[in-house]
């Protein structure tokens, strides 16, 4: 079997940025005045050069996707198509050949191939091509669809947008039912784009806890913002693979570039996730080796608070507790009050062992 770097990674707890170029080369073709092969191959280098850790574009023809009346649901002023059918008739010209010429492209780059199937004959074709499936949220409710790709045997990315809890547990079922390889939820809202209020990050969490044998990650579909304290945010919350909508030109009407992620972007997302994942640490409840010398000298020690001949009993009122802790530990004082001093200690002495005796 195909083996999926995102799965690989996730696994591991390593965080995983896959890059949903979707059918935004065409758009990138038409600007630049390449052709939509040469569009979708830079766009491949500039995700890879970025750290992007896969690619992910969209297969479907429109005559099977959409009926001709099927109605919008995006931004009208940043895409004024207003029929589904009309949209993806668009950005549908490439078939098996040149998803292979793709797949093949990402192998000597050395970055993940994957495409989302929106039928049974790309689900089938592609199969070779990936080492995962990635289902749209858009076919949560088709078991059938769900079913034939979970029959394939192979790990299983499934965005659960706009889906309430039992439409969930209905796919994971069914997927459940043909597969056990590992299968990741992403949380999304199918709203482009997706204001910052409404999207709902804490529903990574709500995941985690329901499916907690199971992979959990998130869709993007919000605007980058400054300082990308969105995907930062939903990783710290649980999401290890994030898919993010990917453009060369953020400025492009149309499609899904105005709410991508361009080569920039991408970069500020991976240093930023580093960071944090810096600063969560292994969550271990021990001391550092690099707090030890710290740790010594800002605790305390049991000290004695005036001269005390040799051979007195110690009492509490001839301790108190100072720093350096080199010495005995105020844990320790119990053990300390009732037995007498071995040597003459001055006043201000740090006790140790050697200074007692019973």
């Amino acid at each position: 079997m195909k083996e999926s770097t995102i799965i690989r990674r996730a696994l591991a707890g390593q965080f995983v940025l896959i890059a949903e170029v979707g059918v935004n080369y065409y758009d990138i073709a038409r600007e630049r005045g390449i052709s939509p092969m040469e569009a979708a191959k830079l766009m491949v280098r500039e995700a890879r050069d970025a750290g992007i850790h896969a690619v992910k574009f969209q297969t479907y023809k429109a005559g099977t996707l959409a009926a001709k009346q099927s109605p919008y649901y995006w931004d009208i002023t940043e895409e004024p198509t207003r029929s589904q059918y009309e949209l993806f008739q668009k950005f549908d010209s490439f078939g098996e050949a040149e998803y292979r010429a793709l797949a093949a492209y990402c192998e000597t780059l050395g970055i993940e191939f994957c495409s989302t199937p929106f039928d049974f004959a790309s689900a089938d074709y592609l199969y070779d091509l990936m080492g995962v499936y990635k289902i749209s949220s858009s076919d949560l409710s088709n078991l059938p669809f769900i079913a034939h790709q979970a029959k394939k045997g192979k790990p299983i990315l499934l965005s659960i947008g706009a889906s309430d809890a039992e439409e969930i547990d209905r796919a994971v079922e069914t997927i459940r039912r043909y597969n056990e390889q590992p299968l990741c939820l992403l949380h999304c809202v199918l709203e482009y784009p997706t204001p910052y209020a409404h999207a709902n990050l804490q529903k990574i969490a709500s995941l985690r806890a329901r499916y907690p044998d199971l992979l959990i990650g998130y869709s993007d579909h919000t605007k980058p913002d400054a300082y990308f304290d969105v995907i930062k945010t939903a990783h710290l919350l649980g999401a290890t693979i994030v898919e993010k909508h990917f453009t060369l030109d953020k400025t492009l009407k149309g499609n899904d570039h105005y709410h991508a992620m361009d080569p920039d972007d991408a970069r500020g997302i991976l240093a930023g996730v580093a960071f944090v994942d810096q600063l969560r640490g292994d969550g271990a409840l021990r001391c550092l080796e690099s707090e030890r010398t710290a740790r010594q000298n800002a605790r305390r020690s049991i000290v004695t608070t005036a001269e005390i001949p040799a051979g007195t009993v110690l009492t509490e009122a001839m301790l108190t507790f100072k720093r350096p802790g080199t010495g005995i530990s105020p844990s320790e004082l119990g053990r300390v009050v009732g037995r007498r001093a071995a040597r003459d200690l001055a006043e201000d002495t740090i006790l140790t062992e050697e200074m007692l005796r019973d």
